[in-house]
């Protein structure tokens, strides 16, 4: 009896133990579907991938062939006609330029880097004085009706005023080509930044304003609490606006100002019948113009608010 005992309980235990460590080897059911799902999520990943690369490649298609099609007119009319330097006479042009754009052989002999130092110094203070004046003002026309109908015919009547306009009253009233120039970025760059805040202001809604009145906020809450985050779009619009305006009118001062400056370099280099140097200036302005903007855009994207479906 004792023998059949031990003979089973032997048996049993040598079961157990085979069972257990076939439970232990073997994976379970449960961990089987995970290895599944990470093996499969690794083809969705590159397929995502795959389809962001297609999508920015496809965005890039026609922007490059905008590009392929522009130098290949300029080629064509440049072997019509020999006075207009060809795309790769003008590469090589430019190769030369910017090999050192910092050189200084004279107050008038600068590299193109410094003339776009110059006019940009120039633009900020002229546009930093147009926001300073602009957008406070913006917001007193948009705020109180009594503003708006003071300020309203003036703006009417100077705003269609083209901005070299101004550049003789500059140089009157300064009696220097440098501060004149500024003038003129001033007057040019204020209109938007002006009209954009004003009626950012005034289309706050209603209700806002029926709670402050009803909450007795002071006129400071109302302008900080309630009018400066609704008009924010409005007014990055408005100074979006003027620093593209602000850049073209730097270009035409600087021309008939003299100097230092992009706009001078401009017209040195039709002086000297350098051709090649003029179509870099234009190329150089119009991506110094694009940058300025592209950071204005991006500046108002981060600080508006967008609301979002869940």
């Amino acid at each position: 009896m004792t023998s059949l005992l031990s003979t089973y309980s032997a048996s049993t235990d040598a079961s157990l133990t085979d069972q257990g460590t076939a439970a232990i080897g073997a994976p379970t059911s449960s961990q089987t579907p995970k290895k599944d799902i990470k093996m499969a999520s690794a083809p969705s990943f590159s397929r995502r991938s795959s389809i962001k690369l297609k999508a920015l490649v496809l965005s890039m298609v026609p922007q490059c062939l905008g590009l392929a099609l522009l130098v290949l007119i300029w080629t064509i009319i440049a072997e019509k006609n020999n006075a207009l330097p060809s795309p790769w006479v003008t590469l090589q042009e430019a190769i030369k330029l910017f090999s050192d754009p910092f050189y200084q052989n004279g107050p008038n002999d600068q590299g193109i880097a410094w003339n776009i130092y110059a006019s940009l110094k120039r633009v900020a203070v002229g546009f930093g004085l147009a926001a300073v004046v602009g957008i406070p003002l913006g917001f007193m026309i948009g705020r109180f009706s009594f503003m708006a109908g003071m300020f309203n015919p003036i703006i009417s009547l100077l705003k269609p005023v083209s901005p070299l306009a101004w550049l003789p009253i500059g140089l009157l009233v300064f009696k220097a080509a440098h501060p004149a120039a500024i003038w003129s970025i001033f007057i040019c760059s204020i209109w938007p930044m002006v009209i954009n805040t004003a009626i950012g202001v005034q289309r706050v809604p209603q209700d806002y304003m029926n709670v402050a009145r009803v909450l007795n906020l002071s006129e400071w809450k109302i302008l900080t609490r309630i009018l400066l985050p609704s008009v924010l779009p409005y007014m990055l619009t408005g100074v979006r606006l003027a620093i593209g305006t602000a850049w073209l009118v730097i270009v035409a001062a600087e021309m008939l100002t003299g100097g230092v400056g992009i706009g001078f370099w401009v017209w040195d280099e039709w002086n000297n019948l350098n051709v090649p140097h003029i179509i870099i200036a234009i190329v150089v302005i119009g991506l110094v113009g694009l940058l300025l903007e592209q950071a204005l855009v991006a500046l108002a994207r981060a600080v508006t608010y967008e609301e979002t479906g869940a």
